[in-house]
């Protein structure tokens, strides 16, 4: 196992620090010019890993998303490894896959989210949020951020675009937490395998459920994602039940996690950047497309990917074998030196913004893009219209998670 002074990416203590002291460990790593190797620790009730070597430089990563010739989606490469069993269970995400099997799926799943669909969801959410900032009202100032706004605008957005019906929301909301928890790290046989199970039987539950759906809304299709993705189309082409549950699955928990720490996080900044926040509301037109884009550059929701190299190929001066595992740490390459001036400045006029918050362009960038940048729009828009003195109180409480950086609570008032 490589550790560079007090640095080991597949410790469990590491991913335990606070945020910024994380960060300053990636700066050092990124100034050694071979990608190191760390090795992954024994986790109870979960496989254990060979290890991994680090890519954090931006260009190593964008290298990487762009070159599935060399870096494979299959297998998944997960810290830690997933149980044996777990593929059976949920089948292959499409990230998890490369071509052709990736762009048959992504086809598919790209005819749903059309023009037409994401006009129709601006409309969804904005009726959306305005029933939440009401309850918000109602509440008081003081509560929780996350469960009281972002938790429920993001999942209110991925439920009324994907066509889930309102009596299974709660369900999708709780399902999506566990998951989040399961991602955080936290040593303990017994904590580890009880946690595993929550989360195996949540997931389940929810891949049932849209299979449920998806029978249904193939005898009475709806102007709906689930309609779209089981109905055949001009080309012949749909999901399968268990592609079905393996793409909701996907959808609930990257799109509802993401954009609801890209909320909670962006309130945050604004809220300890006061220029920043008097910039954006001033001209909010003008600067919430660069805003959003720099709220995921410096948060970067989604903090890491893998890779299995699948013929030899050299990295940094670093020969990489067929087999070898890589991790792709967007957290890092979204603070490269060589790339963004003043990296760890939140500048919401930033541009050109190259992050990888989003994958890179290629087969695997995410589809879910644009729908994740409409909901900030319309979020910030109707929060700042309808509380105009909206702030964070504190910092919040950040998620112990080597691949979700998110916030488990930040108290807010108006």
């Amino acid at each position: 196992m490589t550790v560079v002074q007090d640095i080991d990416l597949g410790s469990l203590s590491f991913w335990g620090r606070p945020h910024p002291e994380r960060l300053a460990a990636f700066e050092r790593l990124r100034e050694i010019e071979r990608p190191m190797y760390f090795g992954e620790p024994r986790v109870p009730g979960l496989r254990s890993g060979k290890g991994f070597y680090a890519l954090v430089r931006h260009k190593e990563v964008t290298e990487a998303l762009r070159n599935p010739g060399v870096f494979s989606s299959y297998p998944s490469v997960s810290i830690p490894p997933p149980p044996f069993w777990a593929k059976y269970i949920f089948g292959n995400s499409m990230v998890n896959l490369d071509d052709p099997q990736h762009g048959r799926l992504r086809r598919i799943i790209a005819r749903a989210f059309t023009p037409r669909m994401l006009d129709k969801s601006e409309q969804d959410v904005t009726a959306n949020v305005n029933r939440i900032i009401d309850g918000v009202v109602a509440a008081g100032p003081g509560g929780d951020f996350i469960t009281q706004v972002a938790n429920p605008i993001a999942a209110g957005v991925i439920c009324d675009i994907v066509g889930v019906p309102e009596e299974h929301r709660g369900l999708v909301i709780e399902r999506v937490h566990t998951w989040a928890d399961y991602t955080g790290v936290r040593p303990g046989f017994a904590s580890s395998l009880r946690l595993a199970a929550k989360n195996t039987l949540g997931l389940v539950g929810l891949r049932r459920m849209v299979i449920e759906l998806g029978k249904e809304r193939r005898r009475n299709p709806r102007e709906d994602v689930i309609s779209q993705l089981v109905t055949a189309n001009i080309d012949g082409e749909k999901l399968t039940s268990m592609e079905l549950g393996a793409f909701f699955t996907l959808l609930v928990t990257a799109g509802i996690n993401t954009a609801s720490n890209a909320m909670a996080h962006g309130l945050r900044l604004l809220t300890t950047h006061p220029d920043q926040r008097e910039l954006l509301v001033n001209d909010f037109d003008a600067h919430i497309g660069t805003c959003i884009e720099e709220i995921v550059r410096y948060v970067t929701p989604g903090m890491r990917t893998g890779r299995t190299i699948k013929v030899e190929h050299e990295v940094g001066g670093q020969v990489l074998k067929p087999g070898d595992k890589v991790v792709l740490y967007f957290l890092s390459a979204n603070r490269d030196e060589s790339v963004f001036a003043d990296p760890d400045t939140f500048d919401i006029t930033r541009d050109p913004n190259p992050h990888v918050g989003f994958g890179a362009p290629g087969i695997h960038f995410c589809l879910g893009a644009n729908l994740v940048r409409k909901e900030l729009t319309v979020a910030f828009r109707e929060l700042f219209r309808r509380l105009p003195d909206i702030h964070a109180i504190d910092e919040g409480r950040q998620l112990r998670s080597n691949f979700e950086n998110g916030l488990t609570e930040l108290r807010f008032g108006f």
